[in-house]
């Protein structure tokens, strides 16, 4: 039986069609005597035309990937921290590894936070003049010319060793360092007669963190001794969390060691701690540890420490809520977004 099959193109369902010399068009037909089969040549034609067609999108993918940026670049000078590249930012108070929904959300509403105190200026009445008598003394005892004035203020809230060997440059001995720094406390100490008066609204707003149940830290370049003995003279025992003292650390201000070491004891994350300190040293040391500083004016002229997140002259003009707004880390980072978009 003769059978009239026409050849198909692989491109689609239509007869090949061919012109005669009378620029007629006639399908072209071809009279196959049998049945044939034409699946195996359009395998092999399908196979030799999809190979090609395969890997060139796989290239053109490949290629399409490399030129696809992996993270969000400003043009410009400026440079972002790669942590603010992701929408919406990551609650940095958050930890997953507590497997307590209840713990996490605690943690990431603002009132998680932890407060770190100076001690000198903030809690407790100091008297600069008295430390720079104390260096005075020690000077004539050493045989070492008067430091200037300039350099004993900028000495101040150092530790003894470190203002000693790095300013002073009285010695880099490592005895002779620890000899001097004891001597020049126990001057000090003699100078001021173990008086020690609480600041104005202090002992007021302390009791107001310890109702909220705020974990509160103390920190001094003064030696642990020192320090207990004043915190039992105003009657502060049971009231600190943690206490950094001179022992802790190795630098003093405006080196932000004792805040982050201090924040680590709290278990508490830089972003949600409060420094409080009354000079612009404090408020250096708790911005480079990515902190929030509060300044204690006192006697000091306020616009000095304009610096600071807030500047108050005594501590119970604040409340618990000021701190809570203080250390919403989510509007801050919401924010900076908003001004990276713009």
């Amino acid at each position: 039986m003769a059978n009239t099959a026409a050849i198909t193109s692989l491109l689609g369902p239509q007869p090949i069609y061919v012109m005669n010399s009378g620029k007629r068009i006639y399908p072209l037909r071809l009279q196959i005597k049998g049945f044939v089969d034409f699946s195996p040549l359009l395998r092999k034609c399908s196979e030799r035309l999809s190979v090609p067609l395969i890997q060139g999108n796989a290239m053109e993918l490949t290629q399409e990937k490399e030129r696809m940026p992996t993270e969000f670049r400003c043009g410009g000078d400026i440079s972002l921290d790669s942590k603010l590249t992701q929408w919406p930012p990551a609650n940095k108070a958050d930890n997953p590894a507590l497997r307590n929904p209840l713990l996490r959300q605690e943690r990431m509403g603002c009132g998680w936070l932890g407060v770190i105190f100076e001690w000198e200026g903030v809690l407790v009445e100091d008297d600069p003049d008295l430390e720079e008598q104390a260096w005075l003394v020690l000077s004539q005892e050493e045989g070492k010319s008067d430091p200037p004035g300039f350099v004993r203020r900028r000495i101040h809230g150092m530790k003894n060793e470190q203002a000693i060997s790095e300013v002073l440059c009285w010695s880099r001995d490592p005895n002779e360092l620890k000899r001097m720094a004891f001597r020049k406390e126990e001057i000090y100490l003699s100078l001021q007669g173990g008086v020690y008066r609480s600041c104005i609204g202090s002992k007021e707003f302390v009791n107001a963190l310890m109702h909220h149940k705020v974990p509160m830290a103390l920190v001094s370049t003064r030696p642990r001794k020192s320090i207990e003995t004043a915190i039992g003279a105003i009657g502060a025992e049971g009231v600190f969390s943690v206490i950094v003292a001179a022992e802790d650390v190795h630098r003093g201000e405006p080196d932000p060691e004792m805040f982050i070491y201090a924040a680590e004891l709290l278990k508490f994350i830089p972003e949600r701690c409060i420094v409080f300190g009354n000079s612009n040293r404090t408020v250096e040391a708790a911005h480079n540890a990515r902190m929030k500083c509060v300044a204690v004016a006192g006697k000091h002229p306020v616009y000095e420490l304009g610096a600071a997140d807030v500047v108050v002259r005594r501590l119970d003009e604040l409340s618990v809520i000021d701190l809570k707004n203080l250390v919403d880390v989510e509007s801050g980072e919401l924010e900076l977004e908003m001004e990276i978009e713009r």
